[in-house]
């Protein structure tokens, strides 16, 4: 089994983070497919391309077709751009699931859909700080998490690290160095053991599934701050489109109300259970980021699906 680690020369907040990593010891060249070069270590493998980083759909199983290698995980370095241009070190899940088909993705993924999340977030975010930290990196940058968007197109748990959020961040090399040791350390590439490994019988096997809020999802970014807990998709509000022809009487119920915001909790819960095999997936709403109608629908539809529902001191 072996993890991707998937860059692109086009972006200078995946270039220079990969080109820190392959400063470090042991990289070895690999074989070179469809454009893509590689480069490997130990059960890494460092695929560079020329494209943009969310137009190379199905890596893992390219890969695998041309190796025979069975692809684990796969972790994508990008840059992250915000209207704020606040410095920041993000992480996050990928998909589309509240998309329709017909829609044209903004940024690569197929609609309805939403990759396996890797288990490593969580923990990696937590990891992230700490390097940061020792990096001198804090407070200018923000450590923080972003909710379930883009692609490319993945079937393996799938996990974004980003350099954000203005083109001076991006060619940052204090930046790139913090996002190359994430990955050394993250991945045990120095000896060590690796970084949020997924083992549902050692300690905590809650999974927050997060749903509502900004894009930054502050209100589930606390209880993991807090409670180190392991992520799955996080959809914030814009990934939850929800229209109620009675929302003005308040009496909806979740079978009245369309849009695609059950299709996104659907595809969203059932990828994290797939990824975090013999989790409990626990779904904490953002309450205060939704009108009574909406949360009483959504609440509706978790106790329809069977999921549910958690409060920051279950976790």
């Amino acid at each position: 089994m072996v993890t991707l680690v998937v860059a692109t020369t086009t972006d200078p907040a995946s270039f220079g983070p990969a080109t820190a990593l392959l400063a470090m010891p042991g990289w070895q060249p690999g074989p070179t497919f469809q454009g893509v070069s590689s480069f490997l270590n130990g059960e890494v493998r460092l695929l560079q391309h020329d494209k943009g980083i969310v137009e190379e759909d199905d890596l893992d199983r390219r890969w695998e077709e041309v190796t025979g290698q069975v692809v684990d995980e796969i972790i994508f370095l990008s840059k992250h751009t915000a209207v704020s241009n606040r410095p920041a070190l993000t992480v996050h899940p990928i998909g589309i699931p509240h998309l329709k088909a017909g829609d044209v993705p903004p940024q690569g993924g197929k609609p309805g859909w939403a990759a396996l999340p890797s288990p490593r977030m969580g923990p990696w975010l937590m990891l992230l700080k700490k390097i940061a930290q020792s990096h001198n990196l804090l407070p200018e940058f923000e450590i923080t998490l972003e909710a379930t968007h883009h692609g490319p197109v993945t079937s393996k748990p799938t996990l974004f690290v980003e350099i954000g959020s203005t083109e001076e961040h991006w060619k940052r090399q204090d930046a790139a160095n913090v996002i190359a040791q994430l990955v050394w350390e993250g991945l045990g590439l120095g000896g060590a053991d690796a970084v949020g490994n997924w083992d549902s019988k050692s300690g905590s096997n809650k999974v927050l599934l997060g749903l509502g809020g900004g894009h930054y999802v502050p209100r589930h970014m606390d209880i993991v701050w807090k409670k180190g807990t392991w992520v799955g998709h996080l959809l914030s509000g814009y990934s939850l489109p929800m229209e109620d022809p009675n929302q003005s009487k308040g009496d909806a119920t979740s079978k009245e109300i369309g849009g695609t915001w059950k299709v996104a909790i659907k595809v969203s819960y059932e990828a994290t259970k797939a990824a975090f095999p013999g989790g409990e997936i626990l779904a904490h709403l953002d309450q205060k980021s939704f009108k009574g109608w909406q949360k009483n629908a959504i609440t509706e539809y978790l106790h329809e699906l069977n999921i549910k529902i958690g409060k920051p001191g279950d976790f």
